[in-house]
């Protein structure tokens, strides 16, 4: 079977139950409870997102989520958003190491939080648009958007781990 691309108006998609989608194809064929995964969920963050059924099998990609209709558009959207809910940090509060571990105290648009990170190396990405993505010791995920736009104060408390 061919890959189907979605793009611009060829197809339909709807929201279904809980964060599931459902996609009508202009030429009629219809699928139901599609979970919508990003291809390159680091870079990629609206470009070739690919629609699973219940078994994990690809039904569909979408090339760009921005060329799709309105509607469509804000579905998708708002399915990634929920399955992916990565806390934001706005603001570091501590940032220390202590029996191997690099201890944080922070703030985000999810509230406040403290966690270990084990591996500072592995564990902290720096990205080229000014992104940075933390993993915890428990798998928790969490972003800054951008370290240049942190307050001063956060900045130097968690630059000497950069």
């Amino acid at each position: 079977m061919d890959r189907i691309y979605i793009e611009y108006d060829n197809a339909r998609i709807t929201k279904g139950e809980g964060i599931l989608l459902n996609v009508e194809l202009y030429d009629g064929r219809k699928f139901e409870n599609l979970e919508a995964r990003r291809l390159f969920p680091i870079t990629g963050l609206d470009k070739y997102i690919t629609l699973l059924d219940e078994e994990g099998v690809e039904k569909a990609v979408i090339r760009d989520i921005n060329t799709l209709m309105e509607e469509s558009r804000e579905n998708v959207l708002n399915a990634l958003h929920e399955y992916y809910l990565i806390p934001k940090i706005t603001r570091i509060y501590e940032a220390y190491e202590k029996y191997g571990l690099l201890k944080m105290r922070v703030d985000t648009d999810r509230g406040k939080y403290s966690f270990d990170v084990k591996n500072r190396n592995n564990d902290i990405k720096h990205l080229y648009d000014g992104r940075v993505l933390i993993r915890d010791s428990s798998d928790n995920r969490y972003e800054i958007r951008d370290f240049r736009q942190l307050d001063k104060k956060s900045q130097q408390v968690f630059n000497p781990y950069m």
